[in-house]
């Protein structure tokens, strides 16, 4: 076997792959021409690669031997470059054919893409948009380079002023801790992305632009199917909340991160806590009222969603609210019917998100019993030890509402045999976050969610940070399989996401990010604290106790809430 000498004597560096396999190139070579040798004809394109174990954006030269692995469009990071870059593409597009015109990156929609509006100028006509989709792929065709300049943070100002970013430079003088600052270019368009990118357009393929609302949407692949483009979907339930978040936002004033900065510099935080509140509030109530309304009454309410959108705490205000309307209403967990731990390592279950993780006929029994006026001792799963013990015990009066909340809550699976649907009322929760960082740039909901239960796993569950970011890819998978599939099925959709609670959330989950040292989620840590980091830190005082977010960060009094303090032939404690 021929000697290898260091690298510093000599003119070329080596990349060794995950399979063992060494390349070789001249001293800044990019590594985009390591990848493309390793991988010369590849199903799954590669968007980016962790350089000893650093995230690097394939346009980046090696200088030194390291090990390299590849991110695909089939990884997380991977479909966010991929998603990122085509933002930043269609953003180019529409600043060359439509100057002028302000493009507005708004939501996610469920089958894969974003929706998109203009400001202050009705929709692109079917035409128009054609145009634009076309020009999309002729820039595709010429795998033109996204062009990218390290600039001092002194000149970032000007550049972004000059594309009319005043406020984003601006919050790149208060937020940037490092120098130089990278700026893309494609076409009129330069701007900094908060992210990698891919090294040209060529890499964009799969996208397609789609009238719909008041708008369009954005279309590309979902991960685990990366080269396809799913089906368009009518989402129009979903579009409504988005709508009414989007109304919530232009009454506070609050929009992005830039806004919410400015809401803390001028002392305007706790009107913004307290208006978010309020309007919370309002419609858990409208949403009580409608269970009223409902003939027949119903006699069960079923409330699900993704992991840590506040399911627990919402059940809790919703069942005061209709203690105020003269009904009788009493919160069940369906997180209180998990396995134990041991059950589920002797059954191969390593996903609390898997309906098999629920014993779902227990729960049907004791389900089963409740309404046929059975006394039923109920369970209380204890995640700290992962053991489930004995609850309280429960008779329902015949007036009774049973409120049932947990993942799994619109399954229809988990319905005792024998029970009338129409009896039931669906609710779905989910913290559909709608606050951008900028114009084109998303905070994403997922990740909402996941900070949130980075905050409540370390408080009040025992799990260190690792855990928590090493199962989020299960969790993920799960409500992929056994949650969204039936948020179609809601009478009505609650969103819980709170517009200041990425500013409360960042003194919490800093110090837990900072610690997390295990390399297989390191990167998501620093992924994570770099996005965290743009919202302003805010104490968050003056959150009410009642609050949604209290699920998360502690103080609230709901926690073991029992929402008939006379216990009148409902339940009594053990």
């Amino acid at each position: 076997m021929a000697k290898v000498w260091p690298a510093q004597l000599r003119d070329t560096v080596q990349a060794r792959f995950p399979d063992g396999r060494i390349l070789e190139g001249t001293v800044g070579t990019p590594l985009e021409e390591f990848v493309a040798g390793a991988y010369p004809d590849p199903l799954i394109p590669a968007m980016a690669a962790v350089v000893d174990g650093k995230l690097q954006e394939l346009s980046e030269p090696l200088r030194e031997d390291a090990e390299v692995r590849p991110v695909f469009l089939t990884d997380s990071e991977g479909i966010r470059i991929y998603t990122r870059s085509l933002s930043f593409l269609l953003a180019a597009a529409v600043r060359e054919l439509f100057p002028g015109v302000r493009l507005i990156i708004d939501h996610s929609v469920p089958f894969g893409g974003y929706y998109c509006r203009l400001a202050g100028r009705p929709p692109f006509t079917p035409s128009e948009l054609r145009r634009v989709e076309t020009h999309m792929r002729a820039l595709v065709e010429r795998n033109l380079p996204i062009g990218k300049e390290l600039l001092p943070l002194a000149e970032v100002g000007e550049v972004l002023r000059g594309q009319g970013q005043g406020t984003k430079g601006e919050m790149l003088q208060a937020c940037w801790n490092a120098q130089p600052v990278p700026i893309y270019t494609l076409g009129p368009l330069r701007d900094h992305f908060f992210g990698p990118m891919v090294p040209s357009t060529g890499y964009l393929r799969y996208f397609a632009l789609t009238p719909y609302h008041q708008g369009f949407i954005l279309r590309f692949p979902r991960r685990e199917k990366p080269t396809e483009l799913g089906p368009t979907e009518d989402y129009h339930p979903l579009l409504q909340v988005f709508d009414e978040y989007g109304r919530w936002l232009e009454l506070l004033g609050v929009y992005d991160a830039w806004t919410v900065r400015e809401a803390v510099r001028t002392g305007r935080m706790t009107e913004v806590i307290l208006v978010s509140e309020a309007l919370h509030s309002q419609k858990i109530a409208q949403i009580a009222e409608m269970i009223v309304g409902r003939t027949p009454l119903p006699r069960l309410v079923l409330i699900a969603g993704p992991s840590s959108a506040g399911k627990s705490t919402f059940t809790k205000r919703l069942a005061i609210q209709l203690l105020a309307l003269g009904l009788r209403p009493y919160p069940v967990s369906l997180d209180d019917y998990y396995l134990s731990r041991e059950v589920m390592a002797q059954r191969g279950l390593t996903d609390f998100d898997d309906l098999a993780a629920i014993d779902v006929p227990l729960f049907k029994e004791h389900m089963a019993a409740l309404f046929s006026g059975q006394t039923v001792r109920l369970p209380r799963f204890d995640f700290p030890t992962g053991r489930r013990e004995d609850g309280l015990e429960l008779k329902l009066s015949e007036d009774a509402l049973l409120l049932v909340e947990g993942l799994h809550c619109l399954n229809p699976a988990i319905l005792p045999e024998g029970f009338d649907p129409k009896e039931t009322f669906k609710i779905y929760v989910s913290a559909l976050t709608q606050l951008n960082l900028d114009d084109y740039v998303r905070l994403s909901t997922t990740d909402t969610r996941l900070l949130r239960r980075l905050v409540r796993d370390v408080s009040f569950r025992g799990y260190p940070a690792e855990v928590t970011l090493q199962v989020w890819g299960n969790v993920r998978r799960g409500e992929k399989r056994f949650i969204f599939p039936y948020q179609g099925q809601a009478d009505v959709m609650f969103n819980s996401a709170l517009v200041y609670e990425w500013s409360v959330l960042r003194p919490r989950v800093e110090p837990l990010l900072l610690g997390v040292r295990q390399a297989k989620v390191q990167l998501e840590a620093e992924r994570l604290l770099a996005e965290v980091r743009w919202l302003p830190p805010y104490p968050g005082e003056e959150i009410p106790a009642t609050s949604i977010l209290r699920e998360f960060i502690g103080g609230g009094i709901l926690t073991g809430y029992f929402p008939n303090p006379l216990e009148r032939a409902m339940g009594r404690r053990r």
